[in-house]
Order: structure tokens, then C-alpha cells, then sequence
């Protein structure tokens, strides 16, 4: 069935204020409206990387449910509303690093990087807010790195947008692409929603 189609049939909402899943799920074909959660997400802690995406998206969505009043305001709706939330981390030689909060970490981080590699994993949770239903999962990808400059270091500490992002690692950053050896895996869950995923999701909350 045709997207165009399929939207008369639901209404999303994408839960993030992401510039790259914006743009991810736009060229999925799919119209959207953005809600996002006030959360504390270093307030959630978890052991495994694939658990702790996978806990935040989910408090991601029941913040976002509260905004409008919870799910029963849904429930008379003629057409589904769906929720996508998402959430990415970076794990390098085993620990996992999230938004930078310091010039020192992300620099840290960065150098880290330079001549190795860094896994990503990120999850996706979509949830029809009419009926209930619910899908989530996650998704891994690693990102191999060849050495990165010290000056090109210093511009990306001097960013902000590298304090925004997972483990300071944004794939699409101009200063970064060109050091950027090789992505095994889905550049689109690096980036921060896995297409693939977030499509069979839709289909099967509908």
C-alpha cells in the first residue's frame, strides 16, 4: 500500500527533536508532527546498551502520553494515532557513552575514535495510541574511523551540536564525514532511527 495512502489512515507523531530523525522519517515518505519528553535520561540506568536505548524510548513515550493526558484520550479517535520514540548511544571498548556533557569528555571521546571505531546502538518504539499497541526494538551499527586531526578535534569541541549527540558522534557532520573510513551496519541507525525497523513497526501496531 502507498504511504500517501496509509497516512489517511493514521496520524504520527515523531517523539524527538532531532535534526536527523526529522529528516530520516521524512524521507521515509511520511508526514509527521514533533512532541517532545522532558526527560532525565541519565536518571535511567541499565547494564546493557541494548537495554537502556530501549528503557529511555520507552520513557520517552509514557512522558509524551502524559503531555496529552494519556492514552484515553486517544481512544475514541476515528483514525490511530502512532508514537515514534527513539534513543542512541555509542559504546567504545565495551562502555557507553552518551551526550558529552564537557569539553574534556567530548574530547575525550572524540580522539578515542581516531584510527578505531565506535559501536552505535539505537532503539525505536512505536506505539498506536488509540489501541495500545506496541512494537520497540534495537538496531547496531559500527562506525570505523581513520585518524582524525587534532584542529578538526578542536572545531568539533567548539560545536555545539556535538553536545547533543550520542558519544559526541554525528555520522553526517560535515567536519567528521571525510574521517569516516567505513559504516558496517545502517548509516540510518547511527544517524539515530533505524528505517527499518520503525517501517515494520508501523505496519504491525496498525
Amino acid at each position: 500500500m502507498a504511504k500517501k495512502a496509509m497516512e489517511k489512515r493514521f496520524k504520527l507523531i515523531l517523539g524527538s527533536q532531532s535534526m536527523a530523525r526529522k529528516q530520516i522519517l521524512a524521507e521515509m515518505g511520511y508526514d509527521f508532527t514533533i512532541v517532545t519528553a522532558d526527560i532525565d535520561e541519565k536518571a535511567i540506568r541499565k547494564e546493557k546498551p541494548e537495554d537502556l536505548v530501549v528503557a529511555i524510548a520507552e520513557a520517552k513515550a509514557n512522558e509524551i502520553i502524559l503531555k496529552f493526558g494519556g492514552e484515553s484520550q486517544f481512544a475514541q479517535d476515528s483514525q490511530p494515532t502512532l508514537l515514534i520514540t527513539a534513543d542512541t548511544v555509542v559504546v567504545y571498548k565495551g562502555v557507553i557513552r552518551e551526550k558529552p556533557t564537557s569539553k574534556e569528555e567530548a574530547r575525550e571521546f572524540i580522539k578515542g575514535y581516531s584510527g578505531s571505531h565506535g559501536g552505535v546502538v539505537g532503539s525505536v518504539l512505536v506505539r498506536n495510541l488509540k489501541t495500545g499497541v506496541r512494537r520497540g526494538g534495537w538496531d547496531k551499527a559500527e562506525v570505523y574511523f581513520h585518524e582524525i586531526p587534532e584542529q578538526v578535534i578542536d572545531d568539533l569541541i567548539d560545536d555545539a551540536i556535538t553536545f547533543k549527540v550520542a558519544g559526541g558522534l554525528m555520522l553526517e557532520h560535515p567536519l567528521i564525514s571525510p574521517f569516516i573510513d567505513s559504516v558496517v551496519g545502517g548509516v540510518d541507525t547511527v544517524m539515530g532511527l533505524p528505517k527499518e525497523l520503525t517501517e515494520n513497526f508501523i505496519n504491525d501496531v496498525l
